[in-house]
């Protein structure tokens, strides 16, 4: 019997939208990531180098006269709508499981999602959670399997009572080695809201 859920965050709750920020990283000049954009975004992602120097790693490989914000503004138009019915699925999803949220991000996305959304939303969505996770606060990310065997001992969690919500099938592959159980929501064709009929399994 599942008494605990961990949830990834980017098109399991808020949508992404992966075609507009590639669109606006072109028109910036920046059509495809090398190896240098690739590395500063993991470093980034797990709090390893500051919003400045990942910024400043883009916009070298940008147009001349792309300033780091146009860079910013770009990066954060990957961040689409946050559907309410979800955050009101969640809300009465809470009051029968432990819920956990672990995201692989980065301090400027959760900065301009906390702004965009405002202080009565995040703290509603915030806390539904008995702990959210950032890979950029944690120092690490997933599909590594220290970042699922923090959050079970550190909670104390029976992963076969614990079921891992996650769009990529590389964290949730890594989550079930450990004995987790897994959803691998597929967009587009999945929502989280038909969780309940999940675990009615």
């Amino acid at each position: 019997m599942t008494d605990t859920i961990i949830f990834d965050f980017g098109d399991i709750f808020i949508n992404l939208r992966h075609d507009l920020v590639a669109a606006r990283f072109a028109a910036l000049g920046l059509h495809a990531w090398n190896a240098e954009m690739q590395e500063a975004n993991r470093q980034f992602e797990v709090g390893r180098i500051s919003e400045d120097d990942y910024l400043g790693t883009l916009t070298r490989f940008a147009t001349p006269g792309t300033s780091t914000s146009d860079v910013r503004d770009a990066w954060n138009t990957i961040l689409g709508d946050f559907p309410r019915y979800r955050l009101e699925f969640l809300q009465s999803l809470s009051k029968q499981y432990r819920l956990f949220l672990l995201s692989n991000t980065d301090a400027i996305h959760i900065g301009h999602f906390e702004e965009r959304e405002g202080e009565s939303f995040i703290k509603d969505f915030y806390g539904c959670f008995e702990k959210t996770y950032f890979s950029f606060e944690m120092g690490m990310r997933k599909p590594d399997e220290a970042i699922f065997s923090y959050i079970l001992d550190r909670h104390k969690l029976v992963p076969e009572r614990t079921l891992f919500v996650d769009d990529r099938s590389d964290n949730t592959d890594a989550a079930a080695r450990l004995g987790l159980r897994t959803w691998n929501l597929q967009v587009g064709r999945e929502d989280v809201i038909e969780l309940r009929e999940r675990l009615a399994l």
